[in-house]
């Protein structure tokens, strides 16, 4: 079972829509017990940094979360929810995450236009896990005005290139995050889904 975390962000029903078309037994959640139980996590994105980790707080989720990705144990962070396994982030002053991917998330440079919106390529070498089937130069649908700048040099990346290379999607153990919303990028987004749910099974 994979659980959909509910903060009272992100696109949950297009998440779930999209793991449903590929096969997968999806729930959303806002409850610690079945967070700390599921045998993997999808933190979806949208909306603010600050605010999220806030609700993730109040619903006393935090403990949860950390507890499953510190075990090393199936976990897909999209966008916003990519993001908050950082140490901090600069929107809208600093905020603290979940820290478990040290390093920050940064304000795209001034003369870009922001928010990064529509569709651009994500650059890999092949070894990611979620990326398998899916060709260097793919298309995926971004929306986003900040980026992720990880400190951990043993982190596997592969990247995009918006004014500056940022690292569009993360992997390491059992944790995955992507900038772009694989719920949104059609067929290489499903792709990237069906393999995720492809590797909680092998995991299970």
């Amino acid at each position: 079972m994979i659980a959909v975390v509910d903060y009272g962000r992100g696109n949950l029903g297009s998440v779930v829509k999209a793991l449903t078309r590929v096969g997968a037994d999806a729930v959303i959640t806002q409850d610690p017990e079945v967070v700390a139980r599921a045998g993997a996590l999808i933190i979806p994105g949208d909306g603010a940094f600050a605010d999220a980790m806030a609700s993730l707080d109040r619903l006393g989720l935090v403990g949860p979360l950390r507890a499953h990705l510190l075990a090393g144990r199936p976990f897909l962070g999209i966008c916003l929810g990519y993001q908050l396994l950082f140490t901090e982030s600069e929107e809208f002053g600093l905020a603290r995450g979940l820290d478990v991917i040290p390093g920050a998330v940064r304000r795209f440079p001034k003369g870009l236009k922001v928010p990064h919106m529509g569709w651009n390529r994500v650059e890999h070498d092949g070894g990611i896990a979620i990326l398998e089937g899916i060709p260097s130069g793919a298309y995926f649908y971004f929306v986003h005005s900040y980026y992720p700048e990880p400190q951990d040099p043993s982190l596997e990346t592969a990247t995009c290139t918006y004014g500056v290379r940022f690292p569009a999607v993360v992997a390491k153990g059992g944790l995955f995050a992507t900038q772009f919303h694989p719920e949104k990028s059609q067929a290489w987004g499903l792709r990237l889904l069906a393999n995720f749910a492809g590797y909680v099974g092998r995991a299970a």
